[in-house]
């Protein structure tokens, strides 16, 4: 009786061992099933919130007051200021000052450079708060034509660019790759946790 019982409780401790193996292997197989389902969501989640990101803020444009809190004023280093910004197309340029007291023309380089607006004038603002668009990757030169402020320092240059690629490509690379479910680690080790937990429920009959 003994040896039949010993028998027969090593049978049953073999196939509780093969059982338990079987279930490892059945739940790591749909541990990876499951993770590489929700993986794949995972990067196409991201790839969608990566581009409406990147679209808005290569959409996005600023609003530069001429000369800042001095405005568009004698006195003031407007070659100075032009030179703290990068512009980029869509960007807009906003003259502040006086009426009458101020104007402010667009010109070409050559009478940027003479002061004379005899010729090559482009565009003239004389509303007092004149907002210029800038609506082409191009140099664009300003100068105010009353009688000497231009000669005085009232002129400038910028040279607009296209909205950068640069920063949308350095953004992309600050971002994890997006081919791979090995860039969510940390993700990985909390769902295979998740999974099991749920696995073993399911053994113990626990109605999720």
């Amino acid at each position: 009786m003994v040896h039949v019982e010993r028998v027969f409780g090593g049978a049953i401790r073999l196939l509780d061992g093969d059982l338990s193996l079987h279930f490892f292997h059945a739940f790591k197989a749909m541990e990876e099933a499951m993770l590489s389902k929700y993986c794949s969501y995972l990067i196409m989640i991201l790839m969608v919130i990566n581009f409406l990101f990147l679209k808005g803020s290569t959409a996005s444009s600023e609003v530069y007051t001429v000369g800042d809190e001095e405005e568009w004023n004698d006195g003031k280093d407007f070659v100075s200021w032009s030179q703290k910004y990068n512009f980029s197309v869509g960007d807009v340029l906003r003259f502040k000052y006086v009426k009458g007291q101020h104007n402010a023309y667009e010109v070409r380089e050559a009478t940027y450079r003479s002061c004379d607006a005899s010729s090559g004038v482009l565009a003239k603002y004389e509303s007092g708060d004149d907002q210029v668009k800038l609506s082409q990757a191009k140099k664009y030169w300003f100068i105010c034509n009353v009688p000497g402020h231009c000669l005085g320092g009232m002129r400038f240059g910028i040279d607009v660019k296209e909205a950068s690629a640069a920063s949308t490509s350095s953004q992309m690379e600050a971002s994890p790759p997006l081919n791979s479910c090995k860039s969510y680690a940390p993700l990985r080790w909390r769902m295979g946790i998740f999974i099991h937990i749920f696995a073993f429920g399911i053994l113990l009959g626990f109605d999720f």
